[in-house]
């Protein structure tokens, strides 16, 4: 497969050099032409199923982009929509001449909305709601028409904000009633510290928590519209440029160069920086976690809370004030080499101003990481590998990846004396597809693992060759519609081999394609228009080695549970423009050679499961969260927006002995984290935090039911053949 992709780029790189495309072909800081033209190139000839562009064409990027831009239908007005209608068809053409009249229209028109609006929303919120009258909101707003003129937008934001603020009044006065109530119930001594000075509890009136409900929605608007001020124009480029590349299918995606490095952070778990996670409240930027296990967890002197105030390098004299600076752009000052040093001056929690300077260092992020555990069950002991993701390091494979932590993962629970074995890949939207074929490689001898079909090519088969097998005995496979690509093409070797079983929702999320990296600084010479960016395009899709394709169909459980996504659309078949489903020919493989009982296996845990009292009530609790999902009308009178919440909140009260149920079984981390825990406090309250979890996971129960059922079937099986013998 990579001889193949490795061939498709350099035929797209060739083929791009050999134009006269420089960037001299445009005039000076016209970055945004280059950019349509690399883009439309690249699609057109790489992507797996390339569109035509046309009309359709045209009209779908029309509809999604508008819908991007004001989903709530309270910026443009219906004048602006008859405005930007005559490019509906001839958005194709632009597309092909670079011409950017639609995309400049609509941004300009577009900031001079939002600026309207900024007086609009204030002015709303500085007159008090009646939320004693009779009136209606709805969330469907696609089936909102776009507003006539100013006033009828005023009253679209009156009710929007009303509807925010209806919720703020009820959430305050909930409070104020559950304190009150825990007054009655304190002593003499606890309700004299809870009280204010004058030893009474005020009672604020509705019209004061009115108020103050308008006061919460008015501060969520700002803090909305200063991340709104934030955005530049190649931002909402982007938004647009995205828009056209989703219609060939819903994972072709174009990265901007900030949104390139969150995707390789994401995918390989780990950055270049200091081990902070920032966020920006109004003007300032303020730290709203220190990563365990990083130069500043380690360092231990910045604290959540601190303001960073300026940033210098360590070979610069002037510090640089981030004070009102976009969040992507003092992130970038902030992170760098590893092994340089980056000075921040600081105003404390306290309220002092200091310098702090910090080596930065490769960060990991943990929670990307494959991560183990032991338990006991029936006096036999198994393993449980959460895995989140299958992350990779694409400057250099050999660097941390997750077949080979699993690799370790499993020698370490091997010599704990592991029985059997549970991979969790539940909520794992996949990652690299070599690690899957890697991992595959675990639990086979050798064979196929995924077809991987590429237009115009001869199909190619991704195989295990290596005969050493890391673990062999039961195995079972826990996923849910979150499972995703790589997760999908793993849990489908391993049933096709009839390796392990797959427990877990009706089918996996269903997405069947593979996607690419493309840096489009490397299609261009003369270059002076700055970071391009990248774009992940689809040039392939899978299949499993019985020849089906895991798109839109996913992978089907051997047991199938109830969770709470069971009737929610989530699904790869949900999305806009996927790829369809369809089936190849199948190859040669064997089926694990073994002495476990499969067949009887799946057939006890399907008795367990229809018996379940837990599941049925899962399953009742998911179709009753499909109804509150679709519920799109409101009243904003109060009397009956809280009657519909008490309703809500007594029909809840069925499933509250969901969150009670707990099993008998104890997880415990492995020796080797243990002893990291006794150094690590945030590292043992996450292992805490998860061993409980799975204490009162029914899922993970039955999968150990599944494994102590293998292990008793392998005994039975092993005496059958002996006596056949």
């Amino acid at each position: 497969m990579k001889r193949n992709i490795n061939i498709l780029m350099l035929t797209l790189l060739l083929a791009f050099a050999s134009c006269s495309f420089t960037t001299k072909t445009f005039e000076d800081n016209d970055k945004d032409k280059l950019l349509i033209q690399l883009i439309t190139y690249v699609l057109e000839q790489g992507h797996f199923d390339p569109k035509s562009m046309d009309d359709n064409f045209s009209e779908g990027v029309y509809k999604d982009y508008l819908n991007q831009l004001d989903p709530f239908k309270r910026y443009f007005h219906e004048s602006d929509i008859r405005e930007f209608e005559k490019y509906k068809d001839e958005i194709d053409n632009q597309l092909m001449n670079y011409d950017l009249s639609f995309f400049n229209l609509t941004h300009e028109r577009l900031l001079k909305r939002i600026e309207e609006s900024k007086a609009i929303y204030k002015e709303v919120l500085e007159t008090p709601f009646d939320f004693s009258i009779k009136e209606d909101y709805t969330t469907d707003y696609d089936k909102l028409d776009y507003v006539k003129n100013k006033k009828q937008l005023k009253e679209r934001w009156r009710k929007q904000l009303k509807f925010s603020s209806i919720a703020n009044f009820h959430d305050l006065k909930l409070d104020q009633e559950q304190y009150q109530e825990n007054l009655k119930k304190m002593s003499a001594a606890e309700r004299e510290k809870a009280l204010n000075p004058d030893n009474e509890f005020v009672v604020r009136s509705e019209a004061e928590l009115e108020k103050e409900a308008r006061e919460a929605t008015l501060r969520s608007l700002d803090e909305l519209y200063d991340f709104i001020d934030d955005r530049q124009r190649k931002d909402w480029f982007s938004v647009y440029v995205n828009a056209v590349v989703e219609e060939f299918d819903p994972h072709t995606f174009y990265f901007a160069p900030e949104d390139k490095d969150r995707f390789d952070v994401a995918i390989s778990g780990n950055y270049r920086g200091i081990g902070a996670r920032l966020q920006k409240k109004m003007d300032n930027i303020i730290v709203n976690e220190v990563i365990s296990g990083g130069p500043a967890w380690r360092q231990n002197k910045l604290e959540v809370g601190d303001q960073i105030l300026k940033v210098r390098q360590e070979n610069e004299e002037k510090a640089i004030s981030i004070v009102g600076m976009r969040l992507d752009d003092a992130v970038k000052l902030i992170k760098g080499p590893e092994g340089t040093e980056v000075i921040l001056t600081l105003k404390k929690v306290d309220g002092t101003i200091e310098d702090l300077a910090i080596m930065r260092d490769i960060v990991e992020l943990e929670e990307t990481y494959a991560k183990s555990s032991v338990v006991k069950k029936d006096g036999k002991t198994f393993g449980v590998i959460n895995l989140p993701k299958f992350y990779v390091d694409f400057t250099d494979y050999n660097n941390r990846n997750a077949a080979s932590d699993i690799k370790v993962e499993i020698e370490r629970l091997k010599d704990q004396g592991m029985e059997g074995l549970v991979l969790d890949l539940r909520n794992n939207g996949g990652g690299s597809l070599k690690t899957v074929v890697d991992m595959a490689g675990l639990f086979i001898k050798e064979g196929p693992v995924v077809q991987v079909r590429t237009t115009g090519e001869p199909k190619e088969i991704l195989a295990d060759k290596d005969k050493s097998i890391v673990w062999d005995g039961p195995l079972v496979i826990l996923v849910n519609e979150l499972s995703a690509s790589a997760s999908e093409i793993l849990a489908a070797a391993m049933q096709d081999y009839k390796r392990a079983i797959v427990i877990g929702s009706k089918q996996t999320y269903g997405k069947g394609t593979v996607q690419n990296v493309l840096d489009l600084n490397r299609m261009v010479r003369n270059n002076t228009n700055g970071d391009m960016g990248a774009l992940k395009f689809t040039t392939q899709k899978f299949y499993r080695i019985n020849g089906g394709s895991t798109q839109l169909e996913g992978v089907k459980s051997d047991v199938i549970v109830p969770d709470r996504y069971s009737y929610i659309d989530i699904g790869e078949r949900d999305q806009e423009n996927p790829l369809p489903w369809d089936q190849i020919e199948a190859v040669n493989y064997d089926l694990w050679s073994n002495y476990f009982d499969y067949d009887t296996t799946i057939q006890k845990s399907k008795e367990r499961m229809d018996s379940s009292e837990q599941l049925k009530l899962i399953d009742a609790n998911a179709k009753w969260i499909k109804t509150i999902r679709d519920q799109n009308e409101f009243s904003l009178k109060y009397d009956e927006y809280k009657a519909r919440l008490d309703l809500n909140e007594e029909e809840a009260k069925r499933f509250e002995k969901l969150s009670d149920y707990t099993t008998n079984l104890t997880f415990e981390s492995l020796p080797y984290e243990v002893a990291l825990m006794e150094k690590d406090s945030v590292l043992k309250m996450k292992r805490q935090r998860w061993h409980q979890n799975l204490s009162k996971d029914v899922y993970m129960e039955e999968a150990l039911n599944v494994l102590n059922d293998l292990k008793m079937t392998y005994g039975i099986k092993t005496k059958v053949a002996a006596v056949k013998d």
